[in-house]
């Protein structure tokens, strides 16, 4: 754990080096009044952070609370220094829960053995949630809706689990264990669980990967296994269905899809709900596009789901590099977008993990031409990274790239207005100094009983504007002196809520220098 943390504090270093206090200088801002600050970027910019198998969090089962914690603030700690702006955490990696819920058992992951709570207890998700939202991160919980046995488990099912509860309801698949679309009390268990975490926790967001049925398996002599849902299809036709197989699959998932985004905007229409599907849809779509087919595989109409806006967000694995034509990024963001019937939010998944600077991966320099490649795609407006472990450990200097580079500046999440175009009210502001050190000072204060997510806090001098975001609960902030000692002259601060709708600014002068 240390190496991570003494890893922040260098990144940390690094950035502050940067002379990155001018926040967007471009013609555009310069040419801005003096009572005018200029707009933030709006981008979402994503991090996964996957339990299962311990690829990121924990880094081991069985660590303590302590050890848990300190290794999860230092992810969150590297996520505000790389000026990323939402976290998305695997919460049920299978049927198993890194929060203690009603439904399901602790996760072995977690503590070594399924069923078996942290000690010294705590709520790792309410530990998230706080310690994210005191950094100005979103927290998106991440949940796996089928699987229900990952290959890395090690220790027994607990007598919580749903196969031992409802062995009837799990089949073994290949080496795993999964849960059966075609039962309908898979999905009402599911849903149930989702809900359970939306309501209990002040999340701002569900996230579902792109495991629906899962991935095929082979025998020992590599022929395919086809998933054994016999007896719930015999029970689908007996009750008088008339699908095919295949397409009675796909409505299990459409069914499961539609049932969680719409059960989430009744109980909190502010928590986004979002889906990262395999990143292409079917081959030749568009044309000259290859690779694997995931409506025929995964039985997952992707497609369907962002033509009719069944979710918030659509994060589309696009984890291949920008140099092959048959699964060309540009090429399948373009198409994705075209998709997007309902103007929902397009934030690709890119395949950080392939960054190593060796012959075998990529260079940085990939990863920066896909963030640049994204913000020239009309309606694409952010990023989600996979995973969390990589910008740990940096390889070929990244993490120093982005922030150099397209992270120079904090952004926002864009906004969404479907589920509240309604700005908040501007906040209350008071100015004042700091008698040790003669800056200015700035107390913060909401009106209305709206919440508040985020303070937007941008300072001038001369032409020049400084922005930085705030979490919302903060109610005093300390303003620093700009590169030479300057003292800003103005103040504009907008209060941000849970859409990410802004309201408009309060203007201030600030006290000119003792």
């Amino acid at each position: 754990m240390p190496k991570y943390r003494a890893f922040v504090f260098a990144l940390s270093l690094f950035v502050l080096a940067a002379l990155d206090t001018a926040c967007g200088q471009t013609p555009a801002n310069s040419a801005q009044t003096l009572t005018t600050p200029p707009p933030i970027r709006r981008e979402f910019r994503g991090v996964w952070i996957a339990s299962v198998a311990n690829i990121d969090w924990p880094s081991q089962p069985g660590l303590s609370t302590q050890e848990q914690k300190d290794e999860l603030l230092g992810m969150f700690d590297r996520a505000v220094a790389l000026r990323l702006n939402a976290v998305i955490l695997q919460v049920r990696p299978a049927a198993d829960a890194m929060y203690p819920s009603p439904y399901e058992p602790w996760s072995e992951y977690l503590t070594g053995q399924m069923g078996r709570a942290p000690s010294p207890w705590y709520d790792p998700l309410e530990f998230a949630v706080t310690e994210a939202h005191k950094r100005g991160l979103e927290l998106h919980a991440w949940f796996n809706p089928y699987r229900a046995r990952h290959p890395s488990a090690r220790s027994a099912p607990s007598a919580g689990h749903i196969s031992r509860t409802h062995p009837e309801l799990v089949k073994k698949y290949g080496s795993m264990l999964w849960m059966d679309p075609g039962e309908p009390e898979v999905r009402d268990e599911t849903i149930r669980v989702v809900l359970d975490v939306v309501q209990r926790y002040d999340i701002d967001g569900v996230h579902i990967d792109d495991y629906f049925y899962p991935y095929k398996e082979k025998d020992r002599r590599g022929r395919i296994i086809e998933f054994p849902d016999a007896t719930s299809w015999r029970k689908y036709q007996r009750s008088g269905g008339s699908l095919s197989r295949d397409d009675w699959r796909r409505a299990n998932v459409d069914s499961l899809i539609y049932q969680v985004y719409t059960r989430i905007k009744a109980a909190k229409p502010w928590v986004k709900f979002g889906i990262s599907p395999f990143g292409v849809w079917r081959p030749n779509n568009p044309p000259g596009i290859g690779g694997f087919d995931s409506y025929a595989e995964l039985y997952g109409d992707s497609r369907k789901w962002i033509l009719l806006g069944w979710a918030d967000y659509f994060t589309p694995q696009l984890y291949w590099p920008t140099t092959r034509d048959d699964l060309s990024y540009p090429v399948l963001l373009q198409w994705w977008v075209e998709q997007n019937a309902k103007g929902r939010h397009v934030w690709p998944g890119n395949y950080l993990d392939k960054v190593t600077g060796t012959q075998t991966g990529w260079p940085a320099q990939e990863m920066l031409d896909q963030v640049s490649l994204t913000r020239a795609q009309r309606g694409a407006t952010g990023n989600v990274y996979f995973s969390m472990r990589s910008f740990m450990f940096g390889r070929d200097g990244l993490p120093e790239k982005l922030v150099a580079g397209p992270y120079a500046t904090k952004a926002l999440v864009p906004a969404s207005p479907w589920q509240d175009s309604v700005p908040p009210l501007s906040p209350i502001v008071r100015v004042g100094r700091d008698a040790a050190s003669g800056a200015s000072t700035v107390s913060l204060q909401p009106q209305g009983v709206e919440p508040i997510s985020l303070w937007l806090l941008r300072t001038r001098v001369g032409t020049d504007w400084t922005t930085e975001v705030l979490p919302g609960l903060q109610r005093f902030y300390m303003i620093p002196r700009v590169a030479g000692g300057v003292a800003p002259d103005e103040l504009a601060v907008s209060a941000v809520d849970r859409s990410g709708n802004e309201s408009a600014p309060t203007l201030q002068a600030l006290l000119p220098s003792p």
